[in-house]
């Protein structure tokens, strides 16, 4: 009997990680579809880019991952059901069938479907080459940030900003917001209308 006891304690705890493995991997959303793709010359980059397009499934209650960020542009259409887009710095906006947005600016954030049926995204990430098109916060960390705004930084607001790294004060939230890399691109108009 006491030959039998370790070996059930082995089993015991194996089962209990795979158990617990499986429920990390139970609890994501799910790529329907991805190509990836690169470019010597995309303007939103103003240079080289790498180019995914994406279909992502997202069952019911179910998360489409950790908190993380994107190193660069993702363009989001909603094909079916709804998503809810929570930023790590408070606002939370849901999006249904027929809406677009935008997640970009490495801003930390997380979705997940809280409606009624699967919801379909079509995913399009213009971001720099050899990157991956998303980041986890390290050990899942709700962070705030990178600001994208000056007024995201007056009245206080520098304090909540933790990501990529706390602000001294208002005016190094300032600086921050000012100083990072911007592509100005020109944006041709109809010839038609």
């Amino acid at each position: 009997m006491d030959a039998i006891r370790p070996r059930m304690i082995r089993i015991l705890s194996i089962g209990t990680a795979l158990l617990a493995i499986g429920s990390v991997i139970v609890y994501a959303a799910i790529v329907e579809f991805r190509q990836d793709g690169s470019s010597e010359y995309i303007g939103l980059r103003g240079g080289p880019a790498q180019l995914t397009a994406r279909v992502l499934r997202t069952p019911v209650g179910e998360t489409t991952g950790l908190w993380h960020y994107h190193p660069g542009y993702v363009y989001n259409v909603v094909t079916q059901g709804r998503i809810t887009i929570e930023d790590g710095c408070g606002q939370v906006r849901e999006y249904s069938k027929g809406q677009a947005f935008e997640t970009s600016e490495g801003r930390v954030h997380r979705a997940y479907n809280l409606g009624s049926e699967d919801a379909i995204e079509y995913n399009m990430f213009v971001g720099p080459p050899g990157r991956p098109i998303g980041i986890n916060i390290p050990n899942n960390e709700h962070r705030c940030g990178p600001p994208s705004t000056i007024g995201e930084c007056t009245n206080d607001g520098w304090v909540a900003f933790n990501h990529p790294a706390p602000f001294a004060n208002q005016g190094d939230c300032i600086a921050y917001v000012n100083h990072r890399k911007r592509i100005t691109l020109l944006v041709p108009e109809d010839p038609i209308q």
